[in-house]
């Protein structure tokens, strides 16, 4: 039997097929909660608004991450708390959580607070990401934000505890609160690895390999977009000057079109959440973004406007 069929057979196995549904059926459920939906009503009848107040304000860019780090930090921010609020229970397990002379807070109680000092970053960060999302996943979202809300408050009364010098209620609050903070970190997984909320939405487009007509170039006028497809690639083109600007039409954000976005300047607007990108290198003009978009050749020949992907891999050298 080759590796293959063990493979299939593996995959193929009533566990694993069990296991596969439940997962499935567990998220399916949660987004037909009518409480989630309502509330993400509501939430969002606050957030929105402010969000859309200071969306402008170099605090809110930092938070989401962007043109600075490349990525979004909470999810880097959110391996704090979690590896602070472990330390506890590791401490709690050897009978290290009492302090040596008594007179100031013990070990675990330091890792306890300062896991809820990184909590709170963690949390305005995540709720920044969360006033861009859309649909469903902003509603996984509010769910996984309501399990980490309630794993922290579990941590805030456990080092409550801890300071009142009840060590066995904040032993047992602790385990509980990382407990309730792995449930929502195995959603948080499910919206990155499962939805790719917050991944690249073009990392891996690189085609055409070659020169393609792609518009005729009396079909766009000085200062005008437009969206065409290219071998199955979605490609925006703004005409500026004699200069044509060509780069993928899928927001890397959240897979918007760009091309049905205001163009000023040469710096087009994300219609869905007004990312705003510099049509000719694709940098990030302004966030929520994290990833530059795609650029790609242009040139004019005989009367079209042609445009290529990936350069061609370069011939190995015969031997």
């Amino acid at each position: 039997m080759s590796s293959t069929d063990r493979q299939v057979d593996a995959t193929a196995s009533p566990g694993a097929s069990k296991l596969v549904t439940w997962h499935q059926e567990l998220f399916t459920a949660v987004e037909r909660w009518q409480w989630l939906h309502t509330l993400n009503d509501r939430v969002s009848a606050v957030t929105q608004p402010l969000y859309d107040r200071y969306r402008d304000v170099v605090a809110v860019e930092l938070m989401h991450g962007g043109r600075w780090a490349g990525h979004s930090v909470h999810a880097a921010l959110s391996d704090l708390p979690i590896g602070l609020w472990s330390g506890t229970i590791v401490l709690d397990m050897l009978g290290k959580d009492v302090s040596g002379d008594g007179t100031r807070m013990d070990p675990a109680a330091t890792l306890s607070a300062a896991g809820l000092v990184a909590a709170a970053a963690t949390v305005a960060t995540g709720v920044t990401d969360w006033t861009v999302s859309d649909g469903d996943d902003r509603r996984v979202g509010l769910f996984h934000g309501l399990l980490n809300l309630t794993g922290t408050a579990l941590q805030a009364a456990s080092l409550a505890a801890r300071l009142a010098g009840h060590r066995r209620p904040a032993r047992v609050l602790s385990v509980t609160s990382m407990t309730v903070t792995a449930a929502a970190g195995f959603v948080g997984g499910h919206l990155v690895q499962g939805r790719a909320v917050m991944v690249n939405r073009v990392a891996t487009t690189t085609g055409p390999t070659r020169w393609v007509r792609a518009l005729e170039e009396a079909e766009l006028p000085d200062g005008t977009t437009t969206g065409v497809v290219i071998e199955g690639r979605q490609i925006l083109l703004h005409r500026d000057g004699e200069r044509v600007n060509a780069l993928d039409d899928l927001c890397s954000h959240a897979g918007a079109l760009l091309s049905r976005g205001d163009v000023t300047d040469c710096v087009v607007t994300c219609p869905l959440h007004e990312s705003r990108f510099d049509l000719r290198d694709g940098h990030i003009v302004r966030g929520p973004a994290h990833h530059p978009q795609p650029v790609l050749p242009t040139r004019i020949r005989n009367g079209w406007i042609e445009v290529r992907g990936s350069l061609p891999r370069p011939r190995r050298a015969r031997t």
